[in-house]
């Protein structure tokens, strides 16, 4: 007869909608939350592009959730506590493409409601180079498990290397997009 963990899992959903949000439940133990708040796309040009600018902050909040839950994933190695982790990947997922789905409605009102094609196609690029860093992110973390699993083997630790530097190009390569997206938008500030 196995008793369930007390603690909770790497997750809690609160109201299952989707922005993040994190709890401390103890000072060596963190339950994550994500809320997706999908709220009514605004109607003007500048609050579009703030909402852009917030749901970016919470893409770059996902990740460090999922790096931070990855990480703890790995130390409960060898013996791995994968479904704490399966849940970990669920939740970030759902929070990814709540985003995602918002951003596109975002790219459509750019393009469709203002007539801003330049930020429209910014956004195009961007969304490109996020699917890019979210695949890297499953192999670089594949690749770290890889590696703690065979310290002796130094192949797996050259290929974390060569995804970290993948992984910061494609970082480099987004904030170049932002950087356009921000400098074709700054009239509206």
């Amino acid at each position: 007869n196995v008793t369930p963990p007390s603690h909770p899992p790497f997750i809690r959903r609160s109201d299952g909608n989707g922005s993040i949000d994190r709890r401390k439940r103890a000072a060596s133990s963190e339950v994550f939350s994500l809320d997706l708040h999908l709220s009514q796309a605004p109607t003007d040009l500048k609050n579009l592009v703030r909402r852009f600018h917030a749901l970016q902050a919470e893409r770059v909040e996902a990740y460090k959730l999922f790096e931070e839950g990855h990480e703890s994933y790995l130390r409960t190695g060898p013996h791995y506590d994968f479904e704490h982790y399966k849940q970990l990947v669920h939740e970030i997922t759902k929070a990814f493409c709540g985003i995602s789905k918002e951003v596109l409605e975002i790219k459509e009102q750019l393009h469709q409601d203002f007539d801003r094609p330049d930020l429209s196609e910014h956004i195009d690029k961007l969304q490109i180079k996020e699917k890019e860093k979210l695949e890297l992110t499953a192999k670089l973390q594949l690749g770290k498990q890889n590696a703690q699993d065979h310290p002796e083997d130094e192949d797996f630790q050259e290929k974390v290397r060569e995804i970290k530097q993948d992984i910061i190009k494609n970082t480099a390569a987004l904030s170049e997009i932002l950087q356009d997206f921000k400098y074709d938008s700054e009239e509206l500030e």
